[in-house]
């Protein structure tokens, strides 16, 4: 009888409604009826998340969805102008891959999306609160909230610009991370809070993705996070705390006297599956350090470990490579000086555990003591997620370690010849 029915149907009019998302979505991705200012869209990877916002900034500029006037202004912020080009602009669900009539053009010299209509979607990155210091909006898509830089700075700074129209409006597509703000935005009476998981989106994904990747983190606190969406809070038992971190990111910091990139390469064989952890940190005149970057890259060949490495060292001026030699021994070094034969490398062996030697670490945190030259999403969910067995979310926390190895040899190093150091 259905079969029947859509049969019946004019063929203009399949063809027409054959990617209306209004028919395609599913009833999370579309947005909350009510009063709302907040929609907190959190998902796993590959939900449909990105489509979401996408397809919800489309309709409003072209008029399809009302509660947006002519000559609307949206604003469209994300963790870097590339992020909010690559995924919410240009991306396979980003605004024109799915736009089919009043298209946007794009002017990249201005960094914004025009709509026939007259709106226009203006990009701002998470790096640069300020240049949301002026401007002001109707509505606004922030992408990935847990993973900005400069979180509350420019969250803040995009509520003063939300000033136009009659009911200004934000839409939150993010992976979730228990951050103080994400977790505010939770209680806060004027948002609604949608779930969406990875597996609900299985009929657009890879074959065999989902069972890989369940396999590995089914069951896991990474797994409920990255996959199901949920938002996991910090481990009781743990030595970090999100509040405690996200107090001590600074946009700026004075000279640096000594800077360091440390290693945590990956167990010999398992690269493909491992993290390398690669952390630089810094020294500054009041004797504070200063963590600059997670370099830490994943499924990388030595040579491409080693050349991360390489690369960070270079960009920070860096007076040597902290390396941790107990997976590898002296092929480490050896890996490192093929890539960079100068590069001046400083042998460490782990002789205590993982815990015992990031309790010092966390102590120094604790004293106020180290600072975060801004926001380093993964890392932090390691640091955060770190328990007494020496794991994080069931995993070797390789990021933390590198961190651990980076901040011991500041804090605590000799300041003289390179020589082998015992954990």
């Amino acid at each position: 009888m259905v079969a029947a029915h859509v049969g019946a149907l004019d063929d203009r009019w399949l063809a027409a409604h054959a990617r209306d998302w209004r028919l395609l979505a599913r009833p999370e991705q579309l947005p909350p009826e009510g009063d709302w200012r907040t929609w907190l869209l959190m998902g796993g990877r590959g939900s449909g998340k990105t489509r979401a916002g996408a397809e919800w900034v489309q309709a409003l500029a072209s008029g399809d969805m009302p509660g947006l006037g002519r000559d609307g202004r949206i604003a469209l912020v994300a963790e870097t102008f590339g992020d909010a080009r690559e995924v919410m602009i240009d991306g396979v669900s980003g605004i024109l891959g799915v736009a089919r009539e009043d298209r946007p053009s794009f002017e990249a010299t201005r960094r914004r999306l025009v709509w026939p209509s007259g709106a226009v979607a203006q990009m701002f990155s998470s790096e640069d609160p300020e240049s949301l210091r002026g401007p002001q909006f109707d509505l606004a898509w922030c992408d990935e909230l847990g993973k900005w830089r400069h979180a509350r700075e420019t969250w803040d700074m995009l509520q003063f610009a939300l000033r136009l129209g009659t009911a200004p409006r934000q839409l939150v597509t993010t992976t979730p991370r228990a951050t103080p703000l994400m977790l505010a935005l939770v209680k806060d009476a004027g948002t609604r809070v949608t779930r969406i998981r990875t597996e609900d989106n299985a009929a657009h994904l890879a074959a065999g993705f989902l069972d890989q990747v369940r396999a590995r983190y089914g069951g896991t606190r990474l797994g409920r996070q990255e996959l199901d969406g949920e938002l996991i809070a910090d481990r009781e038992d743990g030595l970090w705390r999100r509040e405690q971190i996200e107090a001590i990111q600074v946009r700026a910091h004075g000279p640096l006297g000594r800077i360091v990139v440390a290693v945590d390469p990956p167990a010999s064989g398992e690269a493909k599956y491992s993290c390398c952890g690669i952390v630089a940190a810094g020294l500054d005149a009041e004797g504070r350090a200063v963590v600059l970057a997670d370099g830490s890259v994943e499924g990388a060949s030595p040579s491409g470990w080693a050349g991360a490495v390489a690369r960070l060292y270079r960009r920070f001026d860096a007076d040597c490579v902290v390396a941790e030699i107990n997976q590898g021994g002296d092929m480490v070094a050896s890996v490192l000086r093929t890539v960079e034969p100068s590069l001046p490398v400083r042998t460490v062996r782990a002789a205590r555990g993982k815990w015992l030697r990031a309790e010092p670490v966390a102590a120094l945190y604790e004293q106020g003591r180290v600072v975060h030259a801004g926001h380093f999403a993964a890392l932090e969910d390691q640091m955060c997620d770190f328990g007494p067995d020496g794991l994080s979310s069931g995993r070797s926390p390789d990021r933390l370690d590198a961190l651990v190895w980076a901040l011991t040899e500041l804090m605590q190093g000799p300041r003289g010849e390179p020589q082998v150091r015992h954990l």
